[in-house]
Parts: structure tokens; sequence; C-alpha cells
């Protein structure tokens, strides 16, 4: 069998005192895989510690065999992982192609240069003067999302990728999601939408209290609406693409 692309042994992090990851463990492979959750169940908490922005407690983290828990943010980026995460964290001194230009040193004769993220977004490119934070939502996700692809990792992790998404635009990322994996990079999305989280991967581990509670697929969730009530208090909201607390929120394209 080969080594896992990511492994996560009993990963433990937190806030001073306070735990927040309570012993985490998975593993997956070039292959799309979603973590879904409630919100406030640690899933952003997640992302941090595999990116070293959050101290490790305890446990493992194996990238390519190799431990990146403790490591340096810079150092998990350029070890494989690129990050997308939530709130997309642009700046609004930078226009597009300034946000590219930060990371296109190197990526001549990759798979992602600012080019191959243009002709990705065509909309990005119709907006490259623009400031990060003139962009409308869907054109500010695609930047992150561009962005993190200039990286040229092995991993892509996103952070709630969705949120406050017209569904069209969501449609432009599944379809880049399942590009991804097809060209070869492993793509690890965390979400509390079920629609965008099960048409991103079908191999759904479910985030509770911390702990990974349950692993399913995007099939059995979407037909058992009991499964969904009892991991994630959802139902006919998270159905139509809406918020789990059944709270609306503004989607912008």
């Amino acid at each position: 069998m080969s080594e896992p692309l990511l492994e996560v042994r009993g990963l433990c992090s937190g806030y001073g005192d306070s735990r927040v990851l309570d012993g985490i463990s998975f593993s997956m492979g070039v292959e799309a895989v979603g973590i879904i959750g409630r919100n406030g169940m640690g899933k952003t908490t997640l992302c941090d510690t595999l990116m070293g922005l959050v101290p490790t407690t305890s446990g493992e983290v194996l990238l390519h065999g190799e431990h990146i828990e403790g490591r340096a943010p810079e150092k998990v980026a350029r070890r494989g992982i690129s990050y997308v995460p939530q709130g997309r964290r642009l700046f609004a001194s930078l226009t597009v192609d300034e946000h590219l230009a930060m990371l296109a040193k190197g990526t001549r004769g990759k798979r992602w240069t600012p080019e191959a993220v243009y002709e990705l977004f065509p909309r990005l490119a119709q907006r490259r003067s623009s400031g990060g934070t003139d962009l409308s939502g869907g054109e500010q996700q695609m930047l992150a999302v561009g962005r993190a692809l200039l990286l040229n990792g092995s991993l892509v992790l996103m952070d709630e990728p969705s949120e406050g998404l017209a569904p069209t635009i969501v449609d432009v990322l599944v379809d880049v999601v399942h590009r991804l994996v097809a060209e070869g990079t492993a793509v690890l999305v965390v979400e509390q939408k079920l629609r965008a989280a099960t048409a991103m991967a079908e191999r759904q581990l479910v985030m509770v209290s911390g702990r990974i509670q349950a692993e399913t697929t995007a099939s059995e969730l979407q037909a058992d609406p009991e499964l969904q009530r009892r991991y994630l208090g959802v139902g006919t909201a998270v159905e139509a693409g809406d918020h789990p607390n059944g709270a609306s929120r503004e989607r912008t394209e």
C-alpha cells in the first residue's frame, strides 16, 4: 500500500489552556476530502494547526512521510501545503496583479503561474488592475485560490471556500477542486455547507467537538436527513445551500 500524502495522528491543539482539537486522526492521498461540521467544532483550528499557525500540543502531522508538526507556517507552505483561508485575507493596497506577483518568483516552468491562474479564472484577468478588496466576493475567492495555487503545492487546504458566495460561483470552485485532483493535487475542503462540501468531495469526515466523529460519503449524507441532523444539526436549510444554523448569509458573485 502506498504511503499517504497527508497523515494526521492524534492531533491536539488549542489556545492557552483551552483544548480545541482532541485527538484528530485521518489520512488522505491524492483525492478530495471534505471535513464537515457545525460552526464551533474546531474546523478552522484544524486548518491553522496543520499550517503551523496554532501550535500542536500533541500528536503528529506527516506530509509525504515527513513530520511537519511544530514547523513555522512558511516552512509548512514550502513543504507543499497551500492554504486558502477563511475570509480570503487579501490586501486592500494591492491589485490582483500585485497579489499574484508576490508569489510568482520561481513559478516559471511549473504548473501554476500567474498566466495559468488567469486562464483558470478569466474574470480575474479582466480585473487585474483592481484592488483586492474592490473585487466582488466571488472574485476575491478566485484570487485567494489563485494565490494559493502559485505555491504549486501537493495539497491545497481550503477553509470555508463557499462562505457568502452565490451558487454559480460555488460551482466554479467545485470544478476547480475536481480539476486539481484530476491533475494530481490533493484537496482538503473544510466546510459547513452540505451542498458545497458534498459537491467538492465524495469522501467526508464529520467533525464534532474537536474530533472526527465519523467517516461517510457525500452520497450517504445527501440521502440521509437523519444523518444530517445527527452530525450537522441541519435540515432543509442546508439542502438549499443556506448556512447550517438556518440564518441566511449574503451571497456575492
